[in-house]
């Protein structure tokens, strides 16, 4: 059931790229609930398996692809569409990459691929429930208020002019908030791996030099 929640918020995430390419009509209002309910039922996967007890290495993997699938997308879309620097997903590319390329490691090993994380920082920063909301909360207002960028001021062009501003910069705050919460999140696993694996990088360093 876990799994197919996760399939679901793929196919509606086909939908909601499409719906970045349409010309505005009131169907453009769809993309930013159906971002909204692709993020809520990302917490969701995971509660429906730990009640049903169909929790696997198999379906933390899934989530976490899902996961990854849906912010690149997104970010790729928005940056298509000129709605955000091509910079801002390639930060994010850069850093899934490098990454899961570490939890790779973990995971070859048996591991969950959160369990590589060690000191006390790493855990709060990256395994942390409170981080790992906040960053979904981020992405999830900037992709929806992304969504709204283009059809809000063609479609209701006098309360656009009420509020536009302020959704627009509560929008791109959102925006940067993410990619500062990525890259902060990234850093610990990246500085863990290079710790836990000090003694072969200066082994092959010696054998190089």
């Amino acid at each position: 059931m876990a799994n197919l929640i996760t399939l679901s918020r793929l196919l509606l995430l086909l939908v909601v790229a499409w719906l970045f390419y349409q010309p505005p009509t009131a169907w453009s209002f769809a993309s930013f609930f159906l971002i909204i309910f692709i993020f809520v039922s990302d917490g969701l996967d995971g509660y429906v398996a730990r009640k049903r007890n169909e929790t696997s290495l198999f379906g933390a993997l899934f989530d976490i692809a899902g996961d990854r699938i849906v912010e690149l997308t997104l970010w790729i879309v928005a940056a298509d569409t000129d709605l955000v620097p091509v910079w801002v997903p390639l930060v994010f590319i850069i850093r899934g990459v490098v990454v899961d390329t570490i939890r790779s490691s973990a995971v070859a090993q048996g591991n969950a691929p959160f369990a590589s994380m060690r000191s006390p920082l790493g855990k709060l920063l990256v395994a942390g429930k409170f981080m790992r909301i906040l960053y979904a909360v981020a992405k999830a207002s900037a992709f929806a208020g992304l969504a709204l960028q283009r059809p809000f001021p063609a479609l209701l062009p006098q309360l656009w002019e009420d509020v536009g501003s302020l959704l627009t910069g509560l929008t791109y705050f959102f925006v940067y908030l993410s990619v500062l919460l990525c890259v902060v999140r990234g850093l610990p696993v990246i500085a863990e791996f290079v710790h836990a694996q000090k003694n072969d990088i200066l082994k092959r360093s010696s054998k190089g030099s």
